[in-house]
């Protein structure tokens, strides 16, 4: 049998003491509507032009994410990109028609895409073997983006791959970009495959991770995720009260450093109303909503809905109208049988 705690160590740094923000922006109002999955002022051109079938927009944005190292953003903007492109492929193929061969860029969404195309198959783990060059491609277009490591990891949880490989990719993803958060998830979320829903090792890592990051790194958003696979997945006596609360409150430190009612900010925000709301932490909950403002985002609501939007908007409604002591518990209870499950438990991008 394999020591689970014997792999930890190859998935950490070690930590170092880092500021907090001392005070969450101030609520703002949430509004009447929602939108699902919005892109922000700079993919949001891109997609139309990708609309309309031109490719331009979406090569000068990757280009210039990539030139100014934003690696989150880069990486943001890839998966949604890739998305794109598997519903509407013509665009992306007339860009990879006239783009380089090692084109950085195009090579990264062709990877991204072919993962994605892969990840709801029964015979996923195949299907992704037969990806590898591209992944390969992608990571050697440029050598100091963590991008394509970040799908190497995932690659590498879908095609069942041993520890030993996956700690050679985490060691070379961390490399580039030590607090990368699509690399620490796909991290996460493989040690989480890897010991059958082990939570206290997933928080062991998130927490450590955390505590090494920067005050306003995404990582600092690490433990709420692992909070959120261990409320969504029965729970269970393994993770103390206090430790999940320590997850949520940092979480909402990092989302208190960030503009009230952004899309960029609504993947941390929408997870971290699902774990405030699952501990009913009802206030702390309600401001996270009105930081969202309109910006619902399908993960995790597609976890306990065919339909997130409509949830997300009964649940907010639910926690902003009712009086003070309502508790809408039934509007956090997964359902009976799967939906959908190659978004669920399977998917490989929802971070």
């Amino acid at each position: 049998m394999v020591d689970t705690m014997a792999l930890l160590p190859a998935f950490l740094r070690p930590t170092r003491m880092t500021r907090r923000a001392s005070r969450p922006a101030a609520p703002q109002p949430a509004g009447d509507e929602a939108v699902l999955d919005a892109p922000d002022e700079r993919l949001s051109p891109a997609l139309v032009a990708a609309g309309r079938g031109e490719y331009g927009a979406a090569s000068a944005l990757l280009a210039a994410t990539r030139a100014a190292a934003e690696w989150e953003a880069h990486d943001r903007y890839t998966r949604r990109l890739a998305a794109f492109a598997r519903s509407r492929c013509e665009w992306f193929e007339a860009w990879r028609d006239a783009a380089a061969p090692d084109d950085p860029d195009v090579t990264l969404v062709a990877a991204q895409l072919a993962v994605d195309r892969a990840w709801p198959s029964p015979a996923r783990a195949e299907l992704l073997r037969e990806v590898s060059p591209l992944i390969t491609a992608a990571a050697r277009a440029d050598d100091r983006d963590p991008v394509p490591w970040r799908i190497a990891l995932d690659h590498a949880r879908g095609s069942r791959a041993g520890h030993r490989y996956f700690e050679e990719l985490w060691e070379a993803a961390v490399r580039r970009a030590p607090h990368h958060y699509g690399c620490h998830v796909a991290a996460l979320r493989y040690l989480s495959t890897s010991w059958h829903g082990s939570h206290r090792e997933c928080f062991d890592f998130a927490d450590l991770a955390a505590q090494d990051a920067p005050a306003d790194s995404l990582v600092q958003a690490l433990p709420a995720r692992a909070a959120l696979a261990y409320l969504s997945d029965g729970c269970g006596p393994e993770v103390p009260r206090e430790r999940l609360d320590a997850a949520a409150d940092r979480a909402a430190e990092l989302s208190g450093r960030f503009p009230a009612a952004t899309p960029s900010s609504a993947e941390i925000r929408n997870k971290l109303v699902y774990v405030l709301a699952r501990l009913e932490r009802w206030e702390d909950a309600r401001t996270q909503l009105r930081l969202i403002g309109p910006y619902a985002t399908s993960f995790p609501w597609d976890r306990l809905s065919d339909d997130p939007l409509g949830h997300f908007l009964r649940l907010r409604e639910a926690l902003l109208t009712t009086a003070r002591g309502t508790t809408p518990t039934e509007l956090l209870a997964a359902p009976a049988r799967p939906r959908n499950e190659h978004r669920d438990r399977a998917a490989a991008t929802d971070h």
